[in-house]
């Protein structure tokens, strides 16, 4: 029998993705806001949020802004313009000269989306460690999810992320935006099966209204038992509870641990199986808590530099 597509993948580095603030590349106010927040991630909106005759101000502000501004901590993503608009080249090339930690591409329909932006970093020596993520905004998106994900095991694939893009797909399906997302958990759940299946992460999609707290985190809790890895936000005030609800809770990483130490005891590095207070755990939660105890030291390690940065400033 041949190996399983997840035993095939190749391993990726564990990265906080709880947050991810979308931010108009041209909004500069926001822009110089960032370092003061604890989002995990950044995407630098040169698409959508920017209209098309201040698309190379946008562009010129992004490259004062990395030249001026570390963001320790943070992933930095730069969504780009479609590579067939008038600015998806002139995008692209600031990507590689900037190199951010990923590239994300607007309404991926294909493989060969992803595939043509990886031969034209490749053609522009980019580092190797710029990856890509892709936005599944479209009904051909959705449908060739499992195909898209797959890209991301062949050789040399930057493509690390998808992202959901439900305002685009709400409006190409006429599907209408309601509570708890019904008609679109199907389609929800596709990127999810898609991306486990082939050693991906899937970014949960914007919720519009955000003075709708409450809203906001039913959702929220929604895309975490989903499998979601965090949530695209459109505002700062949506930061801490997505933080809150895609990371692990105390009881999560305490259960963690004991599974950790259960497997720890002598003898138990035989056993695909242990006791743990009654119950069977395998070795494959073994694999799950260490990525959880992981992830909770990372989280610590970035609450502890941001305390230390407010004390050095204060």
């Amino acid at each position: 029998m041949s190996p399983s597509a997840s035993q095939n993948t190749p391993s990726r580095p564990t990265r906080l993705r709880r947050s991810v603030l979308s931010v108009p590349a041209i909004n500069r106010r926001a822009l110089d806001k960032l370092s003061s927040l604890d989002c995990d991630a950044v995407i630098f909106d040169l698409e959508d949020s920017v209209s098309p005759e201040k698309k190379a101000e946008a562009r010129e502000n992004l490259r004062a802004f990395f030249a001026a501004t570390p963001l320790p901590g943070k992933e930095r993503i730069i969504r780009i313009n479609a590579l067939s608009s008038n600015f998806g080249a002139e995008d692209l090339a600031l990507v590689a000269e900037l190199e951010p930690d990923a590239v994300l591409l607007p309404k991926v329909d294909e493989p060969q989306d992803v595939m043509l932006v990886g031969d034209r970093l490749a053609e522009a020596d980019a580092s190797e460690n710029l990856r890509i993520w892709a936005m599944i905004e479209t009904p051909r998106g959705i449908l060739n999810a499992a195909s898209i994900a797959e890209a991301g095991r062949t050789s040399g694939s930057r493509l690390d992320c998808l992202v959901v893009g439900l305002n685009d797909l709400r409006k190409e399906t006429g599907v209408l935006p309601q509570p708890g997302r019904a008609y679109l958990v199907p389609w929800l759940m596709q990127v999810i099966l898609a991306v486990s299946a082939y050693g991906l992460e899937a970014i949960d999609s914007v919720f519009n209204d955000f003075k709708d707290a409450e809203a906001f985190e039913a959702e929220c809790g929604q895309g975490r038992s989903m499998g979601f890895a965090g949530k695209m936000l459109i505002h700062p005030s949506q930061i801490e509870a997505a933080n809150r609800h895609f990371g692990p809770d105390a009881a999560a990483i305490a259960e963690a641990e004991a599974i950790i130490a259960a497997f720890a005891d002598p003898g138990a590095d035989a056993l695909n199986v242990v006791n743990l207070g009654g119950r069977m755990v395998e070795r494959l939660h073994l694999v799950q808590a260490e990525r959880l105890v992981h992830k909770a030291r990372l989280i610590a390690q970035r609450a502890s530099g941001v305390a230390a940065a407010s004390r050095t400033e204060a």
